[in-house]
């Protein structure tokens, strides 16, 4: 069964065919400036079920870090970038050296999760202001 997510005023809508298991805070300027908690999932596990005229785009670094938000109400929805996560693991070579930018990856704003409680979920901590 689909998870829904919405922004504040609903004009913006998408589904989650996952179950998030975790959240990740980044501590990166664009994280925290936005307030979002984050949890990721495949692109065939996400669905707009709202025109996408009903959603705006911000990318603020590169044009493939795509970031979309309400434009009526203003609420970060969710992302879809390169999938950064082996990054995040620590070894920056490794990492680099297979790096695939065509390899994406959804990020979902939990908190924009309807009936889905976000509070049980143990948060993972990325430091993205000093690793990226």
């Amino acid at each position: 069964m689909p998870i829904s997510g919405s922004c504040h005023c609903g004009a913006t809508r998408f589904e989650i065919d996952v179950i998030p298991q975790t959240a990740t805070r980044c501590n990166c300027t664009f994280c925290t400036k936005k307030g979002a908690l984050w949890a990721y999932c495949e692109p065939d596990q996400f669905r707009l079920t709202t025109p996408m005229r009903n959603v705006a785009q911000y990318s603020p670094t590169t044009p493939e870090n795509r970031h979309y938000f309400c434009p009526t109400c203003g609420c970060a929805a969710f992302s879809n970038t390169p999938d950064y996560s082996a990054f995040a693991e620590g070894n920056w070579e490794e990492a680099e050296a297979n790096f695939d930018p065509t390899k994406r990856r959804i990020s979902i704003n939990l908190w924009v999760l309807d009936d889905f409680d976000i509070t049980a979920l143990p948060i993972e901590h990325v430091d993205g202001r000093n690793q990226w």
